[in-house]
């Protein structure tokens, strides 16, 4: 299930294991490269946190045309139901993880509601793009604790 507003993607998934064992894995900065479904995050700066929690500030090494480095600031933190980090530009990336029959529910959402230059944001097309790659982190998570 997708929704989309022009500063807000939304996805969700159910994966058949426990809310603790999915948010284990995206407070773990080592794990972004590998369940990223947008193909942009290369890998947790050397140095970084092992694990994310509350104010906790990491880098990643990222490409998007170009290799960059980007910091992230922790701005949400609900072991085992949320976790939010935030961009420099404003925009926050956040998992929501909902116990349900089945699973759990995870949802992830790229907020660019309080982002300082929205109007680029959209120029670059990031809603529609974040959306196919939000699809495709979901599944590679799931497809990650089915082989572990």
């Amino acid at each position: 299930m997708c929704a989309e507003s022009r500063y807000l993607v939304s996805v969700e998934k159910v994966i058949a294991v426990d809310p603790q064992r999915l948010f284990d894995i995206v407070a773990d900065p080592a794990q972004h490269p590998i369940i990223d479904g947008g193909g942009s995050v290369k890998g947790a700066r050397a140095g970084g946190p092992r694990r994310l929690g509350p104010g906790v500030k990491f880098a990643m090494d990222m490409h998007l045309g170009t290799d960059y480095r980007i910091l992230n600031t922790v701005v949400e933190f609900d072991e085992p139901s949320a976790l939010a980090w935030r961009h420099f530009n404003g925009h926050v990336w956040r998992y929501l993880f909902t116990e349900v029959a089945g699973g759990t529910k995870v949802t992830e959402q790229w907020d660019a509601r309080h982002a300082r230059n929205r109007w680029f944001l959209l120029l670059m097309g990031f809603p529609r793009r974040n959306r196919a790659g939000m699809q495709r982190t979901l599944q590679r998570l799931a497809d990650l604790v089915a082989t572990g």
